[in-house]
């Protein structure tokens, strides 16, 4: 039986739950997990003040329900179990998580996986700003595990991604995978501008129906219809993700870039009928 987590308050003021996890909690009991500080704005409260519990957290399996919106770091620094977010979720979701799976039903706020190291993220809606990204002053974000987002994205997906893959079912935002170290990022519907500014490796596949204008630093290399781009695909649909499979048989045109830095990433686009 999962542990079940009913967000029971409607507040303007933030709530964090940072630290909080199934691997935490999995050799607790539900009056220590009820006892749990967490943050409501500037004061430290019990979990139970804001959320009833119910249930075994000895399986690693959790349910989160009501409105969480305003609730922050869900899922943040875990390193096993499943959480399943029954609708929509605050920043920070599964911050440097490092193993587990995350589903989120609704949306999410921004910072989503930001130095993901392992384990995957899916959540069924949109996502904010900064999905995958590192935190200012960082040298790198992302190094592993997978993000889904069946929705629309914000700005700057991948802000210095290092490994792993970023899947996006809908639209991103300006400045996709800035200063990219490596890694991939699909995006599935219409970019903004200034793709992959910065980026040194890595891949950036952009398959929507409009090209954005690259930086003229960028330079045409080939049209062709490579192996690795069906298997990267067939990844992270085997992951729950929603591809169109006449995306597997295309022809693609490469452009390499940036060649401001290392100049060894590349940007992926549909080659036109």
């Amino acid at each position: 039986m999962a542990l079940k987590l009913v967000y029971r308050t409607e507040t303007p003021i933030p709530v964090e739950i940072e630290g909080f996890t199934p691997d935490w909690a999995s050799d607790k009991s539900l009056a220590e997990i009820e006892r749990f500080e967490i943050f409501h704005g500037n004061r430290k409260l019990p979990l139970a003040e804001l959320f009833a519990i119910s249930g075994d957290p000895s399986d690693r399996r959790w349910d989160f329900e009501g409105n969480l919106a305003g609730v922050h770091w869900i899922g943040a620094h875990m390193t096993s179990g499943t959480i399943h977010i029954h609708g929509d979720a605050g920043r920070h979701v599964g911050s440097q998580m490092r193993g587990g799976k995350i589903l989120i039903d609704g949306n999410v706020s921004d910072w989503v996986g930001a130095h993901l190291h392992r384990g995957l993220i899916h959540a069924r809606g949109n996502a904010g700003d900064l999905v995958g990204a590192a935190y200012r002053g960082s040298t790198k974000g992302m190094t592993g595990g997978s993000i889904l987002i069946d929705g629309n994205a914000g700005n700057e997906v991948g802000l210095a991604m290092r490994r792993g893959i970023i899947a996006i079912g809908g639209s991103a935002g300006h400045m996709l995978g800035f200063s990219l170290i490596a890694g991939t990022i699909l995006v599935m519907g219409q970019c903004g501008i200034r793709p992959g500014a910065g980026m040194r490796r890595g891949t950036l596949g952009l398959f929507g129906s409009r090209r954005p204008v690259l930086l003229p630093s960028f330079r045409y290399a080939c049209t062709a219809q490579p192996q690795f781009v069906p298997l990267m695909l067939r990844t992270v649909r085997n992951q729950g993700f929603q591809i169109d499979p006449a995306l597997e048989s295309s022809l693609f045109d490469f452009y390499r870039g940036d060649l401001l830095t290392v100049g060894k990433g590349e940007i992926l686009f549909r080659h036109p009928l």
